[in-house]
């Protein structure tokens, strides 16, 4: 469906933004990877995707919170390879404390790589996107894009306004061929999360897997992981011709978590 079409996926040199740019490119896509990350790691991940779906990847290692960096690799991504038609904007960071004692360069970091990078990705992408009338534009946000928790006041912040960013590109492309929407996926197994889980486990003398519910539970009816690869298939599904006329919509991938 996506042969010959070109994605750039921000963030994805792991995780959600990986999981995205491998279901893209199983589905045709040439892939320009982003993010941090070890050389020798990333020109694996770069070199595999080549090898595994016969697509062209290159990789970008700008960084998202500088808007003149964004919209080189734009420009980059446009000349390799000839037009960029899939956006995903999916780079992200997270600080966890009290408003009070949030730090303000935390503050700032996390409202510039959520939100900020999205704005200057999308401005740059959408003249070209226009111009070829076909664009498919999806924002990673999150359950805090819908909902907000205790301690998250600058993530929660950030991905609301990922929500209304969406819903405003959606309302402005309307009748030139692109679309855009949110994907707010709910707990993920990350790195991270499974330290907490461990950590749980520890403390409380709970099995991992009891550990595992009961983190679960604090948040959503379903004890189970989003995972990253149904993250990826439905920012295909938002790409295919069954799509076309979805936009400006935020699709929660949560267990349950908004529907309480």
């Amino acid at each position: 469906m996506l042969k010959g079409k070109t994605a750039l996926v921000t963030g994805s040199t792991s995780g959600i933004g990986l999981a995205t740019a491998r279901a893209l490119a199983a589905d045709g896509a040439n892939i320009m990877l982003n993010g941090f990350g070890d050389k020798d790691a990333i020109e694996k991940e770069r070199a595999g995707l080549e090898k595994e779906f016969g697509i062209k990847a290159r990789y970008s290692p700008a960084d998202m919170s500088k808007p003149a960096e964004i919209a080189a690799m734009i420009a980059t991504t446009e000349k390799e390879f000839g037009a960029l038609d899939v956006l995903v904007n999916n780079a992200g960071i997270q600080h966890v404390a009290l408003i009070e004692d949030f730090p303000l360069d935390k503050w700032d970091a996390v409202i510039a790589i959520n939100l900020s990078s999205a704005f200057h990705a999308i401005r740059a992408a959408m003249p070209g996107m226009k111009q070829r009338k076909w664009g498919r534009i999806i924002n990673i946000a999150s359950a805090h894009g819908l909902v907000a928790s205790a301690q998250k006041v600058a993530y929660v912040a950030a991905k609301h306004g990922i929500v209304g960013l969406t819903k405003v590109v959606a309302i402005e492309a309307a009748n030139d061929g692109v679309t855009c929407n949110a994907i707010c996926p709910g707990w993920v197994l990350t790195p991270l999360v499974q330290k907490q889980i461990d950590a749980r486990a520890q403390a409380t003398g709970q099995s991992n897997r009891e550990a595992e519910i009961a983190l679960l539970s604090e948040k959503q009816p379903m004890h189970q992981f989003t995972k990253p690869e149904g993250i990826g298939a439905l920012a295909v599904f938002l790409c295919s011709d069954g799509a076309a006329s979805i936009t400006g919509s935020a699709y929660s991938i949560d267990g349950g978590w908004v529907a309480q």
